[in-house]
């Protein structure tokens, strides 16, 4: 039998760290707690972590600055915990590559609830294999072929522009985590001219056009007012 997964706490304040770890192993998942961000980087860069739970209030680096090295060498979902609803903070952290955001005060078993949401989402790469062997990797009811740059909703080949290409590999390859607008548009905006918000949100619109004619009924792609895109797939 596999081990259950591994959830990083990184949180300094004793009663929060301790009712977390103990919701988590009631949940049967492993759970370990650290201090200080530069503990919680070491951790992950020694392997094994499946989910980190990152405080911004840590002592030594805030969360934010963990986020921005940790995506310099893992991709492992990051949910944020913090007393800071701002929403400019809530931006600022998903810009960053945090995949969840909750705010103090919160029940541990949401968090539990949102943990085992990443994990579950976390499992579709991994889950996914080649259709026939030729390249297509499959993503619930979409299946992508990343070297010809072609996407398929439910076995239908989507005729799609560069920009909504683009959109669409980036959902997909999180599935569930909210992506902002500017990092959609790092992904594949070459100027200054072709990009801005408007500009993403027209390519959703014509995206979302295209797959309800291909049969995707509701709407896969979920808009999150002031944070951005993220997909069901």
């Amino acid at each position: 039998m596999p081990p259950s997964p591994l959830i990083l706490v990184a949180d300094d304040e004793p009663a929060i760290a301790d009712a977390l770890l103990y919701a988590l192993r009631s949940e049967g998942l492993q759970a370990e707690h650290c201090l200080l961000g530069a503990q919680a980087l070491e951790r992950v860069r020694g392997g094994g972590v499946d989910v980190l739970v990152l405080d911004v209030g840590l002592p030594d680096l805030n969360g934010f600055d963990v986020c921005r090295r940790l995506r310099g060498f893992s991709d492992v979902p990051v949910i944020f915990l913090t007393a800071r609803n701002d929403e400019i903070d809530r931006v600022l952290g998903l810009e960053l590559g945090a995949d969840d955001y909750v705010t103090k005060p919160f029940s541990p078993r949401e968090l539990v609830a949102r943990v085992r949401a990443r994990l579950r989402r976390a499992a579709v790469p991994a889950a996914a294999g080649t259709d026939a062997g030729d390249g297509w990797l499959e993503r619930g009811e979409f299946a992508l072929d990343r070297g010809g740059h072609r996407i398929r909703y439910r076995g239908q080949a989507l005729d799609l522009t560069r920009y909504e290409y683009v959109l669409l590999d980036a959902l997909l390859q999180r599935p569930g985590a909210i992506l902002s607008r500017a990092q959609l548009m790092d992904r594949g905006w070459d100027s200054d001219a072709d990009s801005g918000d408007r500009t993403v949100d027209t390519h959703i619109k014509t995206l979302r056009a295209k797959l309800r004619a291909a049969g995707a009924e509701p709407d896969p792609i979920r808009t999150h007012r002031g944070l951005g895109y993220a997909i069901e797939a």
